[in-house]
């Protein structure tokens, strides 16, 4: 069974986290920004969610 997971809830979730934990760096700001693209649907989330998918496909087909 496999389970779907969105990827606005799960960065959500890890930013979250982050936040918590007062981690910061390079990695909490990545997930910030993919969080506030994903969310925000602006321009350029078409192009990250086109990487993203690529880099999911490639992934699986290892």
């Amino acid at each position: 069974m496999a389970i779907s997971l969105s990827l606005v809830a799960l960065f959500g979730l890890v930013l979250f986290f982050l936040l918590r934990s007062r981690t910061l760096g390079p990695g909490a700001a990545f997930i910030a920004a993919g969080f506030g693209f994903f969310l925000a649907s602006t321009g350029a989330a078409r192009p990250i969610n086109q990487l993203t998918e690529s880099l999911i496909q490639a992934v699986s087909n290892l």
